[in-house]
């Protein structure tokens, strides 16, 4: 019966993506969680434990929150993060490299999009909005898998386009 279960779940789901922060940024959260334990040296072992503590924590969170954001192409929509667009809604797929994204996110960018942007991934897709309805021109999706989320997208369309 769980077989049956996990197998339904992943047919519904063609695509899940975490964004999460690199490591590099746990290794800085844990220099500045000893910055915090150093600035409460003067206060003792006690002090300094208490910083090791309170920088770790409020750094891990941070960090966990910001490498939360997911990406999902899952029941006949897209989740980016918070939004989530019926496949109905969506047009072409572009896949973009990592030069075409810094320019998608820069001086290619309109203020309308919608963007789910992570600096510290530089690969993204562009997806463009078909909604009459919607002022939204596209999605700028950041993703370390371009090429496999809009072959995702691409394969979930209604219309198997």
């Amino acid at each position: 019966m769980l077989d049956r279960m996990s197998s339904t779940a992943n047919a519904a789901r063609t695509y899940d993506e975490r964004l999460t922060v690199p490591r590099s940024w746990w290794a800085m959260a844990l220099g500045g969680a000893a910055l915090v334990a150093v600035a409460l040296a003067p206060l003792g072992t006690a002090g300094v434990l208490a910083g090791l503590a309170a920088g770790g924590a409020l750094c891990g969170m941070a960090l966990s929150a910001y490498g939360s954001a997911r990406i999902r192409v899952a029941a006949g929509s897209l989740i980016a993060g918070q939004a989530r667009i019926p496949l109905t809604a969506l047009g072409e797929v572009h896949v973009l490299d990592a030069d075409e994204a810094r320019a998608w996110r820069t001086h290619r960018a309109d203020a309308r999009a919608h963007m789910l942007l992570r600096a510290y991934i530089p690969t993204a897709v562009r997806v463009e909005v078909t909604d009459p309805d919607d002022p939204t021109p596209y999605l700028y999706l950041s993703t370390r898998q371009p090429a496999r989320l809009a072959a995702a997208l691409r394969a979930s369309r209604p219309d198997g386009a």
